[in-house]
């Protein structure tokens, strides 16, 4: 429909009218002579009344050719509301926020096949000169011969949908698993994938390039995560800093490496349930070795270090 048409209002096409000869012809039975100028006279009034019709609705026509069709909206949708902060941690002290943040230890593999122990020492983390510096380090420690650490907002620290994100230096080399992620809060209660986890970022060192955006639930956990990966067109990650961050929303997470988004996951783009309805708490840590990277070789130099320069949580 054209705009500024009332539908109520049929359409019609006029043609000029022209004098025809008289002509005379037979009727469809071939029987009765009749005059093709007879026949053609009512055709022409009725054309004339139609144009007097037209001249009586053209002042409402004209008077409705600034509206919008029925139906139609009024304008674009009003903006989003701003991003209002609700957590953060700059690491603008001299010590790790343990208000904050939590030391979780152990070297048990973690399920992946691991090779470090984290410890809670701050030779593994600490604050230094405004950045978490989460170091690891070849040494032998427990029953491991790396040592790294762990940190996360578990029981300080639970957020459900917003922005999340990081300014992160992260590691060089082979074996080395630097990760920035987020796990949902029942996992006490519902275990793991069913509590889902989010990974906003993750770095094997093998893709001094690449980094992934995963999320792992029932049905698509471990290595049939739904993921994406995000590449440099020159350098390696660990040659600066990088904003990693995923905006979610209820039925959306979408993710994004230095303001670009490079996924969004959608509900219907899995192969189980969506899990992202509930709280989850933020994790940091530099892994070393396991299923996915491999073990560090003789090109991997240690220590290595991942430098966080702020942790932020903003929400609608």
């Amino acid at each position: 429909m054209r705009h500024g048409v009332d539908p109520a209002v049929p359409v019609v096409t006029f043609q000029p009218i022209s004098r025809p000869e008289r002509t005379t012809i037979l009727d469809p039975s071939g029987n009765h002579p009749f005059s093709a100028t007879a026949t053609r006279a009512p055709l022409a009034g009725v054309r004339l009344v139609l144009a007097i019709a037209l001249v009586a609705v053209s002042p409402t026509l004209a008077c409705r050719a600034d509206q919008a069709p029925a139906g139609s909206t009024a304008g674009p949708p009003p903006p989003l509301p701003p991003w209002r902060l609700v957590w953060h941690d700059e690491f603008d002290g001299t010590a790790l926020d343990t208000t904050k943040w939590v030391r979780e230890t152990g070297g048990n593999g973690w399920g992946n096949g691991e090779l470090e122990f984290y410890t809670n020492r701050v030779e593994n983390a600490r604050v230094e000169n405004g950045y978490l510096v989460i170091e690891a380090r070849r040494e032998a420690f427990g029953n491991q011969a790396y040592t790294s650490a762990r940190l996360k907002t578990q029981g300080l620290g639970v957020w459900k949908y917003g922005r999340i994100e990081a300014r992160i230096q992260i590691t060089r080399g082979q074996g080395l698993w630097p990760a920035f992620w987020m796990l949902g809060d029942n996992i006490p209660q519902v275990g793991w994938p069913t509590c889902g986890e989010i990974d906003i970022m993750e770095n094997i060192g093998k893709e001094p390039g690449r980094v992934h955006g995963t999320v792992h639930g029932p049905n698509y956990s471990g290595a049939n995560g739904i993921s994406s990966a995000y590449s440099l067109s020159t350098g390696a990650f660990a040659d600066d800093f990088h904003v990693f961050a995923i905006e979610w929303q209820p039925n959306a997470i979408q993710w994004f490496v230095d303001s670009t988004l490079y996924k969004t996951v959608l509900p219907s783009d899995l192969p189980g349930p969506w899990v992202y309805d509930h709280p989850f708490f933020i994790l940091l840590n530099v892994a070393v070795g396991g299923y996915w990277p491999g073990s560090p070789d003789t090109t991997t130099v240690f220590p290595q270090t991942m430098r966080v320069d702020y942790v932020r949580v903003s929400q609608r």
